[in-house]
């Protein structure tokens, strides 16, 4: 049995006891999560299909943990004395799911 779910503006292929990095929200680890822009859910071999979501249906995920992503935006010219560094880190939230309520 899987699902697949909206968050922000990505979906992703929930099924349960796989791990899923969502966008960030202020939780802490251990809270549960329910997640209910579910678009599609199939169970065995039939499928429901929202037009646009599934009425009644979530996802419901604990929070794992909240992992954070460091990127480096490195500018360089030669012989001009020119470089820049800037850095960006982007918090996440790493889920589990446990259920999927369909």
């Amino acid at each position: 049995m899987y699902a697949i779910i909206e968050d922000g503006s990505r979906q992703y292929r929930a099924e349960e006891g796989a791990l899923i990095v969502i966008d960030y929200r202020d939780v802490k680890p251990g809270d549960t999560i329910e997640l209910n822009k579910v678009l599609l859910v199939e169970n065995g071999g039939s499928a429901k299909i929202g037009q646009p979501l599934v009425g009644g249906a979530k996802v419901v995920a604990e929070v794992v943990d909240l992992p954070k992503k460091k990127t480096v935006i490195q500018k360089f010219k030669r012989r001009k004395n020119y470089r820049r560094l800037k850095g960006h880190t982007q918090p996440y939230v790493r889920v589990r799911v446990k259920s999927i309520v369909g």
